[in-house]
Parts: structure tokens; sequence; C-alpha cells
């Protein structure tokens, strides 16, 4: 492990909100980098709180992330935040004060209808964005462009109910989104980010506190895959999927399967079945695995958030990244206008990676 990072240099008080496995790994990332670089001042620091999902495989990565940010000597603090009709209602009153009192709010997901909720209610001063994945790419252009908030895998859709409900928060949040002068909006990011907002800082996550807690890793021979949510989010069909990943994996000897953690599992049962992959559930982010190791000399993805994170991740390793396109064929019906740029776009800025054409499905 690294030195503690502590809370002392955080001040003053940060209250950082995370929902998934990455988010989490990200404040530790930012939280590394700033801490040096701070003043230690009494009542400062660091309370990471964690608004908990429901799926099982996400809440178990969670866990171990926040016994991370423990060692590291930051406060956690677990939400049970869907857990029932009352849950946000209680959630949202019991961080209220805190969120009154903070400082600093750093958040993961921009996107999401609870973080936009929660900064209606914040008065702090200076709000911190680190990397939900690409989608923090969807996020910048957004704000740079004046548009609403929306995932990249729903534009270009009709808004339903919920979303018609939900405007007047979500309009609030982008404008507390907005620098001004009462306002700082820093990024925290691997991702390419082309178009920065007017008054936003950009601070580059280069994944130091990554490397210097874990590795280097033991390479092995073969090649490993990285899953993707994909077809869970409805942007491609299941079937050109898996067909997919048999002809990747066959062409380039791959071995294992590390499973995103949103694959259902009828899909990979399927996969394991039909292609005779190891299917591995990484109980941390695929980040932390890589650099524990043992990894594959050869990295196999699809467009996700691992091709821009794991060379960082793996900087100074023999270990290569190979980035597979999607084929348009692959897409569904009901996907997105913007999934293809979207996606193809996450392939082409990615640095340091081997891009592979689309594979014909057998």
């Amino acid at each position: 492990m690294s030195p503690h990072a502590g809370t002392a240099g955080l001040t003053p008080h940060t209250l950082a909100f995370v929902e998934s496995p990455v988010q989490l790994l990200n404040v530790l990332e930012w939280a590394h980098l700033r801490a040096p670089r701070a003043e230690a001042a009494p009542g400062g620091g660091l309370t990471l709180v964690v608004l908990s999902p429901t799926d099982p495989m996400t809440r178990g990565q969670l866990r171990r992330m926040a016994d991370l940010a423990r060692d590291e000597g930051h406060t956690v603090r677990w939400e049970e935040a869907r857990g029932g009709p009352a849950a946000p209602f209680q959630t949202i009153g019991g961080l209220t004060r805190l969120l009154r009192k903070a400082d600093r709010i750093v958040m993961g997901d921009p996107f999401s209808r609870y973080v936009q909720l929660l900064l209606t209610i914040t008065k702090a001063r200076e709000l911190v964005v680190v990397d939900d994945g690409t989608a923090t790419m969807e996020f910048v252009a957004q704000l740079a462009s004046g548009e609403r908030l929306v995932r990249w895998h729903r534009k270009g859709g009709r808004q339903g109910p919920r979303d018609l409900i939900f405007a007047p928060v979500s309009s609030a949040a982008r404008r507390r989104l907005t620098p001004s002068a009462r306002r700082t909006v820093e990024i925290f990011s691997s991702m390419p980010i082309e178009t920065i907002p007017e008054g936003v800082t950009v601070t580059p996550n280069e994944f130091a506190w990554t490397r210097a807690t874990f590795g280097p890793p033991r390479i092995t021979k073969g090649a490993d895959m990285v899953g993707t949510s994909l077809v869970e989010t409805g942007v491609v069909d299941n079937d050109r999927y898996l067909e997919a990943v048999a002809a990747l994996a066959k062409t380039h000897g791959a071995t294992r399967y590390f499973a995103h953690r949103r694959e259902s599992t009828e899909k990979l049962h399927r996969l394991a079945v039909e292609t005779g992959l190891e299917i591995v559930r990484p109980d941390l982010p695929l980040e932390l695995i890589a650099r524990r190791g043992p990894i594959g000399r050869t990295i196999l993805s699809f467009p996700s958030t691992v091709v821009h994170t794991l060379p960082l991740a793996l900087v100074g390793t023999e270990v290569r990244v190979a980035v597979c396109d999607i084929d348009p064929a692959w897409l569904t019906e009901n996907a997105s206008p913007r999934a293809q740029g979207f996606l193809s776009g996450v392939t082409g800025t990615a640095r340091d990676v081997h891009r592979l054409s689309a594979v014909t499905a057998a």
C-alpha cells in the first residue's frame, strides 16, 4: 500500500458522492493528487458518501473500494440510497446538513438524478467532477454547448414522463455546474477533452495512486478480454456481440473474459458455453485488477473507458491494449442515432492502444 494520503490536506471540507466502483477509484486518485498540495487545517478532510445501488456485483466492488478509501484515511459513509420507496427521502434528509456545510463537492456522475438533486441543496463554492468513464466526454461536450444533460446512449430518444417531471431539477443542476463568480468547476479526467467549457479547470488523471499502490503486475503470455455492457444498455445486439467476442477470442488466443459489472448472468453463461472463455467477475475495478496481475500481455477491448485508463494504469509494463471497433451492423434498431459516432470517437481518441478493425462474425 502507498502511504496514506490522509484527509488533512483536503481542507476545506470535501464531500464526495459516488455510485460506482470506478467513480470511487477516481475520487481516490483526485484526493491523492490534491492532498500533497494543500495545507492542513482543523475540520478539513474528505467524507466519501456511497449512494449504493442494488445489484450485488456493484455493491461488492464498492465495499472493497470503500475499504481502500478507509485505508487511505478517508471517512466513508454508506447510504442505502435505493433501499425502498422512502430511501431517497431518508438519504437526502440525512445528508442535508453535510451538504450545506461542505465547501467542496466532488461527484462521479453529473447525469445522475440523485446527484443533480443533491446539487440543488449545496452551497459549496467548489465543484469537482471526476471520471465516470466515457460519459465524462459527453458531459463536458454538453456543458460547453449549453445542451441539457442526457446520457449519450439515450440522446435522440423521446423524453419520458419522469424526464419531464425531473427537468427543472436537471436544469438547476446544470446551472450549478456552470462556473460563475461564486463557484468554480474542475474536471478531473483521464478522458480526451477537446473543447473545454469557459471557466472550467481540467486536471489530468494519470492514475498515480493506482500505480503507487499496486503492482507492477506479473504478465502472462496469452491475451485477456474485457467485457462491455453495450448489450445491456440496448446499443449492441446480443447475438452479434457474442459472435464478435468468439471471433476476436479465436483470432487472438484469448482465454479469460473480465465481465463488466452490469453484464447479465444469462449472457455470460451463454458466452462461456459458446466461446470456452473463462468468465472472471472482478471484485475491483479493472485498472486495479490489471495492476495487481497476473494479466495477459494483450488486453482486448471494445470501445469503453478502459481503452483510455488501462494504458495509464499499466504504463511502464509490456502490456498492450487493443481495441476493436463496433461494426454498425451490430447496433440495435433502438440505439441512439449518436451511438456509432460516439463509440468511434472513444476508440479514435484513445492513446497508446492498438486499433483493430471490426471483426467479421462467423
